[in-house]
């Protein structure tokens, strides 16, 4: 089930104003654009693929998501395919160039087995040679560490109430995952609506260990979205990995 934040019909269409500036775009555009067919896994609003589509990709974009809210943003456009779902639920086989998760929707994979079955899906959706992109939070950084209470500004939602966000961590990392809700409020609802959310870290030896179970090779590593090697201060854990082929 989509945490409330992606499948609220109203946080959905906030959710791009809450997050400005998507440095992960500025890294996975050219493997996009340079490939005839992409699997965007996680989609959300669709905004990825969109911006692909208008700097002239005329290859097949397709996005998949579970989250109802966020696919009713991304069908705002009809010229990109949008499936509603996750990986669980899909059939295709070498039918894509590549896949991509972004925004680290990797991580909202928490069970090994949902990471193994999500990863034997992503393997036999691509082509022989195709690549599978996509980032996870370096789990060394701790970066929940700085969440606990974490507050955006606000945004203006489609009738200029202002909305804002806060986010706090309710169970810390216990060596393998993070729990935490984000609390929005707007003086136009009765109450504050909560998002409740865990999240997977996995570290580069254990991502190595199941992308190789999942017949995936690691390409390349990088530690930043500026292509910095990855490191222990590394804030991120960002992969090319390529079906064999």
């Amino acid at each position: 089930m989509a945490d409330l934040l992606f499948d609220d019909t109203d946080l959905a269409a906030l959710y791009d104003a809450m997050n400005p500036g998507r440095d992960d775009f500025v890294f996975y555009r050219p493997l996009v654009m340079a490939a005839d067919a992409v699997l965007d896994v996680g989609c959300g609003t669709g905004a990825m693929l969109h911006e692909a589509r208008d700097a002239g990709h005329r290859g097949r974009l397709c996005g998949l998501d579970p989250a109802a809210g966020m696919l009713a943003q991304a069908r705002r456009r009809a010229d990109v395919e949008w499936v509603l779902g996750d990986l669980s639920s899909t059939t295709w086989s070498a039918e894509f160039d590549l896949v991509v998760m972004t925004g680290h929707a990797f991580q909202v994979l928490v069970e090994d087995a949902e990471i193994a079955a999500a990863l034997a899906a992503i393997r036999r959706a691509l082509r022989p040679g195709g690549r599978f992109a996509f980032e996870t939070r370096n789990p060394a950084v701790r970066a929940w560490e700085a969440w606990d209470v974490e507050e955006r500004p606000a945004v203006r939602d489609a009738e200029g109430a202002a909305v804002t966000m806060a986010r706090q961590v309710t169970a810390p990392f216990d060596g393998r995952v993070v729990s935490f809700t984000h609390t929005f409020r707007s003086p136009a609802w009765d109450a504050p609506r909560i998002s409740r959310s865990t999240l997977r870290f996995l570290d580069a030896d254990d991502l190595a260990r199941v992308l190789a179970a999942a017949g995936l090779e690691i390409e390349a590593l990088y530690g930043d979205w500026d292509l910095s090697p990855l490191g222990a201060a590394s804030p991120e854990i960002i992969v090319i990995a390529r079906r064999p082929g």
